[in-house]
């Protein structure tokens, strides 16, 4: 068959048959889409198909493509911003600072594991490093080798990056090159770690942190094996293969006062096992127990290492709060008010309103009838977005400052708030496009993770982790207070 004549814009052209004009494609071009329709410039730059003399090959997908790929324009119709997930990276600065200084001389590691509690892994890292910690924390080999190549920095150098997850049958060699500080949580782990580490022969040495299971009977080295992979680890050590940073260890209700008595006696575990490492021949510089709530509360547990996670971000997990001020059982050295500042809030827009009469219901199920004509709002997030559904009927959001009670069953993309009374001035105040805040800064009036974990019969630490989906809009307002949208 013929090949058609090119037009005078494809001849014109150096380049053989590349003209950029959808109505001139040739047959030896295959055909995207239809001319109606033109995919965005970011798309015909990342496709993972690329050209050979055969047809169309599949090529490597690079971090730039994949990046381009999972890109969501910016839609001009709204989309993308009905609900937003706000990130303060000023409050965590502060909150950092304010770790780093309470407890000094002890060292700070910041976690930042679950992608920074779903704050943005990269960024809560890099603020925290830069704001007092030293240390950076996350839970598993990947995530820590995703962290490495983004690049968090400590006085110009690359961080401290610690994780404790792996399998034993995982190659370590890129954990090797990336210099990460890995946690050794059993004896098949240790073996392991020795054996690739000796096969490697490279420097500098592999750092590790031996994890003690000193109650909490998840990970770390049971008693039954401790000895026998401590004995292994020092020889190991004054072989040159590995490095010991110390003993860590995961407190089980530290957070309860009431439990006092078993945090106590994981204390004095963590503390044996420290002395048992040092009799073994490894010095053990930097040893951490300290959760959040003991770093608040337990300042004989600070040891040369403190690990806060969700107290970071601005929450205190203590039940019943960390006593300060003139409480019975204050902590020396805390302020009268804890100076955590929250850094993250949820809030959603509110896209229609309407009188639902007296005796009608709301929602699925029905589990709501109006007592009265009432004016209810319907707010544009659901438990698609992390909304938890158990919540029904139990929460509360801010509008315009104001509290009101969500109604009827939460859905996948909506959910429904009482305003009051169908003619009352409250409920004639709010109008579509307001913000509902699902949660956010208590000291401003608004729901807290607390109230909305208490809602929804879970922990604060799954609230701040629920919001997810491409939904949900991401701003970040830098320590300058300027507000940025991102992807993730």
């Amino acid at each position: 068959m013929r090949r058609p004549k090119r037009p005078r814009c494809c001849t014109a052209s150096s380049a053989r048959w590349r003209c950029t004009r959808w109505r001139h494609f040739t047959l030896r071009r295959p055909r995207r889409a239809s001319p109606r329709f033109r995919h965005p410039t970011s798309w015909r730059a990342s496709t993972l198909w690329s050209r050979s003399r055969s047809g169309m090959r599949m090529k490597k997908p690079t971090a730039t493509s994949l990046k381009a790929m999972t890109h969501t324009p910016k839609d001009k119709t709204g989309r993308g911003e009905l609900i937003q997930l706000v990130v303060d990276l000023g409050a965590l600065a502060n909150n950092t600072r304010f770790f780093a200084d309470f407890v000094a001389p002890a060292q700070l590691m910041a976690v930042v594991k679950a992608d920074g509690y779903n704050h943005g892994a990269l960024r809560i890292a890099q603020t925290a490093l830069d704001h007092g910690a030293a240390v950076v924390g996350v839970a598993t080999v990947p995530e820590a080798l995703l962290l490495r190549e983004r690049g968090p920095v400590k006085d110009g150098e690359p961080a401290t990056i610690f994780a404790w997850m792996w399998e034993p049958a995982m190659d370590l060699t890129p954990a090797f090159d990336a210099e990460l500080t890995l946690g050794v949580p059993s004896l098949a782990h240790a073996r392991s770690l020795i054996d690739q580490a000796r096969s490697r022969q490279a420097k500098p040495r592999p750092v590790v942190g031996v994890m003690s299971d000193t109650g909490m009977s998840r990970s770390g080295i049971s008693p039954a094996e401790w000895q026998e992979t401590i004995a292994l680890l020092a020889a190991a050590e004054q072989e040159g293969l590995i490095a010991v940073d110390g003993v860590f260890t995961h407190l089980a209700s530290a957070d309860e006062d009431a439990q006092r008595a078993v945090t106590d006696r994981q204390h004095q575990r963590f503390q044996q096992a420290i002395a048992d490492c040092r009799a073994a021949g490894m010095a053990v510089p930097r040893n951490h127990i300290a959760n959040t709530p003991a770093t608040l509360t337990r300042p004989d547990m600070h040891h040369e290492l403190v690990r806060p996670g969700l107290g970071v971000y601005g929450v205190d997990p203590v039940a019943g709060g960390t006593p300060t001020g003139a409480a019975e059982n204050a902590v020396p050295g805390l302020p009268d008010v804890l100076p955590l500042q929250r850094t993250m809030s949820m809030r959603a827009k509110v896209i229609t309103t309407r009188v639902v009469p007296k005796g009608e219901s709301v929602s699925y199920g029905g589990i709501w009838t109006a007592p009265e004509d009432t004016r209810t709002a319907v707010v544009a997030a659901g438990y698609a977005d992390g909304v938890p559904r158990s919540a029904s009927g139990k929460m509360q959001v801010s509008i315009n400052g104001e509290s009101y009670q969500q109604v009827g069953r939460i859905c996948m993309d909506q959910f429904v708030v009482a305003l009051g009374p169908a003619e009352s001035a409250a409920a004639e105040a709010v109008q579509p496009g307001d913000w509902a805040v699902i949660f956010g800064d208590p000291a401003a009036g608004e729901p807290s993770v607390e109230d909305l974990a208490a809602a929804a019969g879970t922990i604060p630490y799954e609230v701040v982790t629920m919001p997810r989906g491409p939904r949900v809009q991401r701003v970040v307002v830098d320590v300058e207070g300027q507000e940025h949208v991102v992807e993730r």
